[in-house]
């Protein structure tokens, strides 16, 4: 039998691993990566600088360390150039332009996502940052290591953007996020929360343009950058992080005839339309939906562990909210899901507010915790919204 093979060593490839070799320690397993493999939680990305930790500490481990943990031959800094579903063969390129192929049995896609970058202009433009992996990282870090002046420029108000404004305002940055929507996390709060989240984080220094973009980064002096915004403001800064949000790696599949939206299309099973290949993590819209979270990962690598030792299992999405790491303005979010119209209902509390939606049914349906105090309803709540996926019995 040929080997059972994970394309794809971020949080998704190593779950699914994990998850199989708990159910199976004989059955071969490949993983093929164009990184060195290394192991590591990306959502400790956004909070290392708090965490003190330096990016040589974040690894969990190298590609020999984990073959050795999975019992898995890795293949590192290869790319998989094309997928021949019908032989079940991968053609693959590694950095010395040398070619193989390799057979599988089944294949799962964790190729994740890759950031969205916008056409700026500018002599500047080609040092903004974007950390969607540990080696982004490390290059980030060391340009802020090197800064004088510690300013900083995210592009974004998202999630990410607002986590690493948090990060790097507590540890002595100056730090100033612009984002187009008129307001922070645009996507995931309604707007009194969101006004409410962007004040507490103000109160820590950090400045917020909102309602407009970035035309042009030019190169100063002595390393800086003059920062040109669409309404006519100028910002200097040491260095600037894109944080506009991500875009499923979708190239190779759809190449390969897999259906494609915004993600791999695949149902319940996590199964493309073509045999024995799965998709799972940031890559996959699974029933339509995309969850670029850590819980919807563990959920799918559990699930598509017992498909492949040979019990064909569904996935279950529970209610999963996602804590947002900002301790400025502790937040806990669980999105309504986009089809569901619902309405809000929001109570203050002693620092921040819990705000509801509900359903023309009166089901819950989504919340937003801000504070400690409303945090501490997260169980309660989580428990009275219905499951996204429900179990298959």
């Amino acid at each position: 039998m040929h080997p059972i093979v994970i394309i794809g060593s971020g949080m998704a490839g190593y779950a699914a691993a994990r998850e199989f070799r708990k159910l199976n320690a004989e059955q071969e397993l490949i993983m093929i990566c164009g990184d060195d493999a290394a192991n590591y939680a990306k959502p400790t990305l956004s909070n290392a600088y708090t965490s003190k930790k330096a990016p040589e500490q974040i690894a969990l481990g190298d590609a020999a360390k984990m073959a050795a943990q999975l019992n898995m031959q890795i293949i590192n800094y290869t790319w998989v150039k094309s997928i021949d579903a019908a032989a079940h063969q991968l053609h693959l390129e590694n950095t010395e332009g040398s070619a193989a192929i390799q057979d599988y049995s089944k294949l799962i896609l964790a190729v994740g996502a890759n950031p969205i970058r916008l056409a700026i202009a500018g002599d500047g433009s080609d040092d903004i940052h974007v950390v969607n992996s540990l080696n982004d990282y490390k290059a980030f870090r060391s340009q802020i290591d090197q800064s004088t002046d510690k300013r900083v420029v995210i592009l974004g108000a998202g999630l990410i953007g607002c986590e690493f404004a948090n990060d790097l305002q507590n540890t002595g940055h100056s730090v100033t996020v612009i984002d187009l929507a008129p307001q922070p996390l645009g996507r995931l709060l309604p707007a009194h929360v969101a006004e409410a989240f962007k004040n507490n984080l103000e109160e820590t220094g950090i400045h917020f343009v909102l309602g407009t973009t970035v035309e042009k980064i030019s190169k100063a002096s002595h390393g800086h950058y003059l920062v040109t915004l669409a309404n006519g403001q100028s910002l200097k800064a040491d260095t600037v992080l894109s944080a506009i949000g991500l875009q499923p790696n979708i190239d190779l599949a759809k190449a390969a005839g897999m259906h494609t939206s915004r993600g791999i299309l695949t149902n319940a099973g996590l199964e493309t339309n073509l045999p024995d290949i799965y998709a799972m993590g940031d890559c996959a819209e699974v029933n339509g939906t995309l969850l670029p979270y850590v819980m919807p990962i563990m959920q799918q690598a559990r699930a598509l562990a017992k498909t492949l030792n040979g019990e064909q299992t569904a996935v279950h999405y529970p209610a999963m909210p996602v804590a947002v790491k900002t301790p400025a303005a502790p937040l806990t979010v669980l999105p309504a899901p986009v089809d569901a119209d619902v309405t809000w209902e929001t109570e203050e509390t002693e620092d921040g507010m819990l705000a509801k939606a509900t359903d023309s049914a009166g089901t819950l349906r989504g919340f937003v915790l801000l504070g400690a105090a409303a945090g501490k309803q997260r169980l309660a709540l989580t428990k009275q919204v219905p499951d996204l996926i429900p179990a298959s019995i």
